[in-house]
């Protein structure tokens, strides 16, 4: 190791310039060290975050604020946030357990009550029981829990404290990365994977104590939903969309039938909204229409709606297949209140982020594609199957996991 002067230490790492706020190009140092601090400025944790994982944040943090000096501490930040994810689930697991017993079954099916009063000394107890299982929620049934991210993950997910059906999916991505860091060799990441890392690892510390980040990329507060007005001409060659309160303010040259809708405004798949089928990207709740501009604004002078909020995470939706055709996903209120002669069919209740989520992953099982799982999560595509059959056991299904089942009838509208 070339032995380097206190002034050769604090030179500018000239690797770390190149990253701006606007992608690729070149900043002078002050700016690069002023940037790269606002970076991770804004990641915050709760208040009741264990104090051994906010100081093992805390660290990654002021590393990464150094990046400016040394451009090697971006890679051992990223690394870190690998080791750190699993220090917070252990931290979550001794609060969770603080002061009890924890009751562990071996091979042999003898109990052992293990006490917790920290991670280590529970962990160190553990390991010398053989094919060690513990209760795990919902059912509260005996699952293998080895003590390390594998099993701190899945009792974390049993527990609620972990949701989402894509983070689901990326959680054996997380045991990869994580041994890669334990084990692999030498590999060189940037400014951009580091601080992403550090946000996504900051979310998910405060999902497990229970607090959701306003516009999060994992585990996002809910968002509101306002009321939309989607509109489209008569030969549908031309589409409007806007928020309903200001439907007012526009001038229409052509006239446009519309529709209003509750739904988040920048939801990419709006203008692909069906009444009765869950199309777009986040739930949308049909309101009005189809009519003109002035019925609208009658409509809502009459009694305007509110906004509310809604939380798109690990929603539920029912999918039919039948004759070998998949359904588009509907939301089990609107599928509750069908004619009976639309309710023929192998209809399925998916816990899904996105509900075409759903309808690909019924057509991967129904088609047989290798490693789709019929029953449960499945381990190739962010879906967890509820339940399968007719339409009376699988609204039972999602009502037991908490949708709306009560019928609910809506007029068969969508956009053109």
């Amino acid at each position: 190791m070339e032995i380097k002067s206190l002034e050769e230490l604090q030179a500018v790492d000239e690797r770390t310039l190149s990253f701006t706020p606007l992608g690729l190009g070149r900043m002078l140092p002050e700016d690069s060290a002023d940037f790269q601090q606002r970076v991770v400025a804004g990641l915050r944790l709760a208040d009741d975050v264990a104090d051994t994982t906010r100081q093992r944040f805390e660290q990654l943090c002021t590393a990464f604020t150094h990046g400016v000096l040394c451009y090697e501490l971006f890679t051992l930040v990223e690394d870190g946030t690998r080791l750190a994810l699993e220090q917070a689930l252990r931290d979550r697991f001794a609060v969770h357990h603080q002061g009890r017993n924890v009751e562990v079954r071996d091979s042999r099916g003898r109990i052992h009550r293990i006490p917790v009063s920290n991670y280590p000394e529970f962990f160190e107890r553990l390991r010398k029981i053989g094919r060690p299982e513990i209760r795990m929620e919902p059912a509260g049934d005996w699952t293998r829990f080895s003590g390390m991210l594998a099993g701190l993950l899945k009792w974390a997910r049993r527990q609620g404290l972990l949701r989402g059906q894509r983070n689901r999916s990326l959680e054996p991505t997380h045991q990869e990365l994580r041994n890669m860091v334990a084990h692999g060799t030498y590999h060189l990441t940037t400014p951009v994977d580091a601080a992403r890392s550090l946000s996504d690892l900051a979310e998910t510390i405060n999902h497990l104590w229970g607090q959701q980040t306003p516009g999060g990329r994992l585990y996002p507060a809910p968002v509101e939903r306002s009321v939309v007005a989607i509109g489209w001409s008569a030969d549908a060659g031309r589409t409007v969309m806007g928020r309903a309160d200001r439907l007012d303010e526009t001038y229409d040259d052509i006239e446009f039938t519309y529709i209003l809708v509750r739904a988040v405004h920048d939801d990419p798949k709006l203008m692909e909204f069906d009444s009765r089928r869950a199309t777009t990207a986040f739930p949308a709740q049909y309101m009005w229409g189809p009519g003109t501009r002035d019925e609208a604004l009658a409509w809502l002078d009459r009694d305007p709606p509110s906004a509310d909020l809604c939380d798109h995470l690990d929603q539920v939706v029912v999918v039919r297949s039948l004759g070998g055709r998949i359904d588009a996903p509907s939301y089990p209120a609107i599928a509750a209140a069908r004619p009976r002669a639309e309710q023929a069919g192998i209809w399925h209740a998916v816990r899904v982020d996105r509900p075409l989520d759903a309808m690909s992953h019924v057509r991967a099982v129904t088609e047989g594609t290798p490693g789709h799982r019929p029953e449960g999560e499945c381990r190739s595509c962010p879906a967890e199957t509820l339940a399968k059959g007719d339409i009376t056991v699988v609204l039972e299904a999602a009502r037991r996991a908490g949708a709306d089942t009560e019928p609910l009838h809506v007029p068969d509208v969508r956009t053109p």
